[in-house]
Order: C-alpha cells, then structure tokens, then sequence
C-alpha cells in the first residue's frame, strides 16, 4: 500500500521528459479542523467542474497561454519538445509477463497508446516485431470514452487473463476489466469493476479480491476504500463477500496477493492507518489472522517462501533500512528480538538507501545507492543466510531495475545520468551474463556540459549535498541563468537521470541545472525522510534555500538569474519558497501544488498525508502548519518574482484546488502569475506525448522570459 502511495503522490517527483524505462487510523483526523468557510473567499474555486470556477479557468489559461505562446522562446521549444517525446528510438520499456515482454507506446499515429507485445530476442533487436494486444485510441474511439492506460494485473502461472485498468482522462479512479491475453480482447462476460478507487488481485482464476466503494460508509476521509471482498465470477458487486473492515478514519486498505517461483502463494491485506504505518493481515483458509511486520515497512514480494522488506523503523533488533525475509509463520507473534541473522539480505549504511528491490525466480536484486550513486546488488539465499554478488554497471551513474521475471533469473535494468544517455541491459542474475540490449540516442549536445556534486549547509549545520550540471567554460560571475529543482518528502529520492527536454530547451541555450537532496526525501534512508516530518518541515525549506544561497555564493548564480521548480509536494516547497524568500528567486514554476495547508485534508486526497504533513486537529501541528501555508501566508506589499502555475482539472488526488485558489488571491492583490490547466492528465498535467510536449514547452518559455532575458 504504502509504495502505491507513493507513487501516486510523487507523479511529478522527475524532472521533465525524462527518458528512462526503469529509474521509478491516528493520524487521520476526525472531525477535521479546517478554516471556517466563511474565514476563505475562494471556496467557490474548490467547486472542480463547477460553471463558474471553470469559467475562471478559461479566462486565466487564454491570458497566459496568449502571453507564452506569443513569445519567441515558444515555438522552437515545442517542436524540440516533440521531437522529443515523438522519437522513435525511444527505448521502448520493457514490462515481463511470464517470459513476453510487453510495453505501452504512444506516438503521434497512437495518441493514447498501443499495448503491444514481443519475445524477447525480438525484442533484444534493434526493430522487434511488436505485436499488438490493445490498441487504446480504438478502444476510445470505439467506445467514446476518454481512456487513459492505467496498467495491467496478468497472474501466474498461466499468464493468460489479466485485469486491464482505464482511467477516464488520467484520473486516480479507474475501471477494471477482465481481459485475454491469447484472443486479445476484453472477456465477454467477465469481470468488470465500474470506476472508483480500488485495489484488486486475482486469489484464483474464477475469484477476486478487491477494496473500492462499495456503497455509502465504504471510503475513508482519504476517499480510499476501507472494506474488503472477494468476488467470484459471474457474482454482482452486492453478493461479494466481506473478509476484511478497517475504519474510516484509516489512510486505506488494500489488498495484494504475491507469488514465487515455488509455487507459493500469499494473500495480504495492508492497512494503512497513516501514509506510513500500517498493519499487516494473511488471508488464510481459516480467515484473517495478523502478521506482526514493522508498523512502517515496505514490502518487496515473495522469495522461497519468505516474505522480502525493508523496515523503515527500527524493529526486533534490525535498525531502519534494513532488507529482511521472514517465513509468514515467524510473524504471527509479537517477539522483542530477532534470534540471528539468517533474516538480515542487507544493511545500508548512513550514506546508502535501497531504491528498489526486485524478486526473480531464485534471486533478489537490488539497487543501491552510495551518496546518491547507484549499483545493483544480486542476493542469493543459502544454508548459511543470504550472500550478495555486485552485479556491474557504469559507475557514477543511476540504476534502476526496469522488469523482472519470475519464472526465470532474467532481469532488464537501466543506467543514465544527467548526461550521458539511457543505456538498458538484460542480465541473467544465474549466470551473470549481461547484454547492452538498447540505448537511448543523445537528445542534445553535451559535449560542452560537466557534472559536479556540492554540499551546502543548512541553518542547523547539515550538509545538503546537490548536483550542479552546468557549461564546462561557466564564469563564477553570478551571470548564468539555473533551474534549481527538488522534492523533498516522503522519501522519495532525487536521482540524477537523462532529460531531453532540460538538455535540449536549457543546457544547451547557455543554462545551469541544480538537483537538491533535501532532507524529507530517501536519499539517505528512512532517517533522512524524518528529519523533516510534520512540524520539522521547516528543516526541508531550509535546506532548499541554503542550497540557492550557496548557488549564489559560489557564483554559479544571482536571484535575477535563479528560478525555482518542483511538482505536487515539491509544488508545497515551491509556494513556502515563494512565500519565505522571495527575493532569492526571479522565476517560481509551480506544479500540480498542495497550497492550502489549512484545508488540505478536505481536498481531494489530501487527509491521507496527515502522517507526512500533520493535522490541523492537533494543535502543535496547526501551528505550524499556520506558519508555512503558502496560501495562507500571501501578504500585500510584498515585491514577489511572478509565477507560473501548471495543474490539472482531472487531477483527483491533489486536485487543482490549491492552485486556482493561491492565483485567485493573487489575482485579488493585484499580484503578478501565470496560469496553466490541463483538462486532461490527472497529476501528471499531461495524458499524452503532445500535452507534454505542450507543457514542457509552456514551462522552459516561461523560465526563459525570466532568467535568460
């Protein structure tokens, strides 16, 4: 549940058109404290498809996008854009089901995109012979609908049906729909899922288990679903069988049901009592009974019949990061200590982190990071515990595990860097062979670009280490203009990774691009991403601003050559660092935003990140979220840098709430911005190659009419 989550909430935790197949109860409050209505002249904005407020959006995207489109920039960075994102050689990701590899495409004959299909060794080529299984512009045209691929469920050990996801226009909420993979179509008769939230996984062929809304009472404040049921086929939603409740007041609860190579099966169901606790329960024969595995742990999946995760707390003796592997039945107790090692695959250290973690046949594989530098790590299980083998890749560089099969030891894996181009690899994790199966043309010139790596120290004394690429013959003049981007929370880590669109539309225009390891990310463990919860935030916003303050030492930059940039959470970081240090930046780029801290937890999602950001219902941390709020904190008279904002009417997670609001306010002071809706996109702002190509492009002009001119 908890990484599902996660990567819900960081949908925009990359920077633009990276091209990378692989690199990525008490706290919920009740009732909810929010500001009096009265107290917010903006509610009316809150209405999302509502005549008025849309008519706003209207007048706000024609003014701006008349302004950003007029200018010169515009026109040469869109067609740079869709160059591009329409390329194609791409490399096509890779996505194993049994031994086939799948992959989603869109270009510009496939708007929504084909799931087509290849064998591998045809794929391995240079020209597969990519078979087709679902084409979604058919699919939508057929059916008038507004489709947006949302992924597929294709269980073992048969391969052969799947539980294929659509979203009406990039929404969280999906529809569900049995589909075959041998007829290629959608079984008639089959299971179909009507749209809602919802976690569902196969417990057999003919059976279901599934969270979604079940009806009124069946959702959380977070507006995910609490109850769960199993479906057989040919069964109506109402005659589903309840196995599992949680309570309301939960982030979620969700099922998942996990295979080995072994023929072991294990059926979970996660509840999340805050974005990041949760307790564990085992679906058996016999009923429900609770696994006793961290209350803040990631789960990996399933490996001769041990269950694989990493604890994100300290527990039973293994410290927080720690990758273990426990049988089920040695978690059905409470126990203090954990008697050994022989449960101990890894341990990083204070400077490491465990992205991703991955299970094949006999093996698992793991890709570490030292001080933010990737490798891959293969873990074997013997009689005397588990033993590592480093698995080579290109040093200094991102690494990140595409696909990985779970018949067989084959695995794909990716490498990149800020300036050297995606290369991705088959490797099987038996043998050891390796094979450099694709590589990602270079989108721009770097010839003349370098890649540093700096530390700048925060109000409290922590190093804040951040990558610099910049123009090898840069003066230390405080005359370049730089894009300064970051995230900083829920442990999601910033990792260097190859972006066309920032090599092509900035380095390559004279540019300096700055990627910051803030505190509140996982670059560093779970210790790293507490350093800055809840009413220790301030420290995330700290370590932002020391890092644009040692730009400017350094002479990299000056404020009227800094711009700012981040997405969803990094959307909060951008409004705080509007709000708190206005004259340190010239260009604030805003993106799918949190802004209204006050009110988050009324809006869309926003009550399931109570265990990131607190709640206005316990006091200490309404406090603070009072001082921070970037929507509540807009004062008159204030000489802010303009800026842009860029979101989305069908994003129902963060909603595009907070952003209409926050210009709306400015709007009424008389204060400069831009604004940018996509219709489309949910939290990505964008369903398809054109939109982004068309946000891309909104975006790089408006940082180029503020920094370069």
């Amino acid at each position: 549940m908890r990484l599902a989550l996660i990567a819900a909430v960081a949908a925009l935790a990359l920077p633009a058109l990276a091209e990378t197949p692989a690199v990525t109860a008490s706290s919920s409050p009740s009732p909810l404290a929010a500001a009096p209505v009265s107290d917010d002249p903006y509610l009316w904005l809150e209405d999302v498809h509502g005549a008025r407020a849309m008519a706003w959006v209207e007048q706000e995207n024609a003014r701006s996008l008349a302004i950003l489109k007029a200018d010169p920039h515009y026109e040469p960075f869109h067609q740079a854009a869709l160059k591009i994102v329409n390329a194609t050689d791409r490399i096509p990701g890779p996505d194993l089901i049994g031994t086939t590899v799948y992959n989603f495409w869109q270009d510009p004959t496939n708007v929504r995109g084909l799931w087509r299909r290849a064998t591998p060794a045809s794929y391995a080529t240079a020209t597969p012979a990519w078979e087709t299984v679902l084409d979604l512009d058919k699919l939508s045209a057929d059916e008038k609908a507004n489709w947006v691929w949302g992924g597929a469920n294709c269980p073992p050990p048969a391969y052969k049906h799947c539980l294929v996801q659509l979203s009406d226009g990039g929404e969280d909420a999906k529809t569900v729909r049995e589909f075959d993979l041998q007829t290629k179509s959608f079984v008639a008769g089959g299971f179909t899922l009507p749209r809602s939230k919802q976690d569902v996984d196969w417990l057999d062929d003919d059976t279901l288990i599934l969270a979604r809304d079940w009806g009124p009472g069946t959702m959380t404040a977070s507006s995910y679903p609490f109850v769960v049921k199993t479906l057989k086929r040919g069964q109506s939603l109402d005659r589903a069988i309840e196995v599992f409740r949680g309570k309301p007041e939960d982030v979620s609860v969700s099922p998942t049901v996990l295979h080995d190579s072994d023929g072991h099966k294990l059926v979970l169901i996660v509840r999340g009592t805050d974005f990041f606790h949760s307790e564990t329960y085992q679906l058996t024969s016999v009923g429900v009974m609770r696994l006793y595995l961290p209350a803040k742990v990631d789960l990996h999946g399933l490996l001769a019949g041990r269950l694989v995760f990493t604890t994100l707390e300290d527990w039973r003796g293994h410290k927080a990061g720690d990758l273990l592997a426990f049988q089920p039945d040695e978690l059905t107790a409470e126990a203090v200590d954990d008697p050994g090692t022989a449960h101990l695959v890894y341990s990083p250290s204070a400077r490491q982190s465990i992205e991703q973690v991955a299970i094949t046949a006999h093996y698992l594989v793991a890709a570490i990071y030292d001080n933010v530098r990737g490798g891959l790590v293969r873990f074997a299980l013997g009689k005397d515990g588990w033993s590592a083998t480093t698995v080579p890749t290109a040093a200094n560089s991102s690494v990140g595990i595409s696909t990985a099969s779970d018949v067989n030891d084959q695995v794909y894996f990716g490498t990149e860097g800020f300036l050297a181009p995606s290369h991705l690899w088959q490797a099987d994790l038996a043998s050891g062979a390796q094979t450099d199966i694709k590589d990602l043309p270079a989108r721009f010139d770097a010839s003349g670009e370098a890649v540093d790596q700096y530390e700048a120290t925060s109000t409290d004394g922590t190093k804040i280490p951040y990558f610099v690429v910049h123009p090898k013959a840069m003066k230390l003049d405080g005359s370049n203009p730089t894009i300064l981007y970051a995230y900083g929370g829920f442990q999601v880590s910033m990792l260097p990774t190859y972006s066309g669109a920032i090599g092509k539309l900035w380095l390559e225009n004279g540019g300096v691009y700055v990627l910051a390891n803030i505190r509140g990310g996982g670059e560093f463990g779970p210790k790293w991403h507490e350093a800055g919860l809840k009413t220790k935030r301030q420290h995330i916003y700290d370590d932002f601003a020391a890092v644009g303050k040692d730009l400017i030492a350094r002479g990299v930059t000056s404020p009227r050559r800094l711009g700012i940039q981040g997405g969803s959470n990094g959307g909060l970081l951008m409004g705080v660092e509007f709000n708190q240090h206005p004259d340190l930046w010239h260009a604030v780029d805003i993106e799918v935003p949190l802004l209204d801290m006050i009110r988050f937890e009324q809006i869309g999602a926003g009550a399931s990140w109570v265990g990131e950001y607190g709640s206005v219902s316990v006091p200490e941390e309404r406090a603070f979220l009072e001082t921070i709020s970037p929507y509540q904190n807009l004062k008159a008279g204030v000489a802010y840098p303009e800026p842009f904002f860029v979101t989305a009417t069908s994003d129902d997670r963060v909603t595009p709430v907070h952003a209409r609001k926050m210009a709306a306010k400015m709007q009424a002071m008389g204060l400069p911005f831009l604004y940018f809706e996509n219709t489309n996109g949910g939290h990505a702002a964008s369903a398809n190659q054109q939109e982004r190509a068309e946000r891309v492009a909104l975006e790089f002009t408006y940082l180029a009419r503020k920094l370069m001119e």
